[in-house]
């Protein structure tokens, strides 16, 4: 005989009560919403960093040649930078995007790579006749002396061309915008980190070329001096480097009849002016390459 249970289901006497669900976080509602630049590149804030140190650099009053050589130094480091921030992924992509900015920047870039070739060519040349000066000097030779000054003037006036070629980048900054709406934060930010060094860089070169051209020029070429109180605004970039303005024509005449003691404060002056060449060739080199290995960077960004 086979025995029948029945399953029978037990039911507790109280429903068990579950805890209310957490309460959910409160929404802002907002009619348009735009997304929010992410944060910068800690390269990006570097740079900024050194840019603002070269404009700081720019307000101090005296010109000396330690001055040109720490604006050239800082300069340097910029485009180190600048070079490092072309290397990244996002930044070549960028560049990509923005054709017409990429061809000024590599022809701004151009234009100052051609001019401190030029700058340096003169410098060189400029540190053969001071070599040959103060041999001329030290023996009282008023020809050669006389043809020392002819050239000081000729490189006058070809690194004051250097300045006119350089004072108007077609890399504007006023053309950098932030667009955050089409989310092009990123490109904007790139783009105005570069117009500012642009910027920085014509405002060292400028101090540079016109530093050197107006401590070489001769005080009786009136035509020359006037052209310059012309074109330049008359702000510190108007005055020559301390050191390079010891010597002057007007020293340099009459050699013969100077006595020796003359000769030898002269040939200490010329021996200084010509070390501080040596220091402002030495920065400008820097420069020069620093410049080339820019738009080298810029090349690389657009070929990969």
């Amino acid at each position: 005989m086979v025995g029948v249970f029945r399953r029978s289901l037990s039911f507790p006497n109280k429903p068990t009560v579950r805890p209310p669900p957490p309460s959910k976080p409160r929404v802002s509602h907002h009619t348009r919403s735009i997304s929010l630049p992410c944060r910068s590149h800690p390269l990006i804030s570097h740079i900024n960093h050194e840019i603002s140190q070269i404009k700081s650099w720019s307000s101090l009053d005296r010109r000396t040649t330690a001055w040109i050589t720490d604006g050239l130094s800082l300069l340097r480091d910029v485009q180190e930078t600048l070079s490092d921030i072309l290397h990244l992924p996002q930044s070549q992509e960028s560049l990509r995007n923005r054709p017409v900015f990429f061809e000024n920047l590599l022809e701004d870039l151009l234009r100052f790579v051609d001019a401190y070739g030029l700058f340096r060519t003169s410098v060189l040349s400029l540190r053969e006749h001071q070599s040959a000066a103060q041999v001329a000097l030290r023996r009282k030779d008023d020809v050669k002396i006389s043809s020392y000054v002819k050239s000081r003037r000729a490189l006058a006036r070809d690194i004051a061309k250097l300045t006119s070629a350089i004072r108007e980048p077609k890399t504007k900054y006023n053309h950098c915008h932030v667009d955050v709406l089409n989310g092009s934060y990123g490109e904007a930010e790139l783009a105005s980190v570069i117009g500012d060094v642009i910027e920085v860089t014509v405002l060292v070169s400028v101090a540079l070329f016109n530093g050197v051209c107006l401590s070489l020029r001769s005080s009786k070429t009136t035509t020359f001096a006037g052209f310059l109180k012309r074109s330049e605004k008359r702000d510190k970039n108007c005055e020559g480097i301390e050191e390079l303005k010891q010597v002057e024509e007007k020293s340099l005449v009459g050699l013969s009849k100077k006595k020796n003691e003359e000769i030898k404060v002269l040939t200490k002056k010329m021996m200084e002016l010509e070390n501080s060449i040596v220091e402002i060739e030495s920065g400008s080199e820097k420069v020069f390459r620093g410049l080339i290995g820019t738009r080298v960077s810029l090349l690389n960004a657009l070929t990969q």
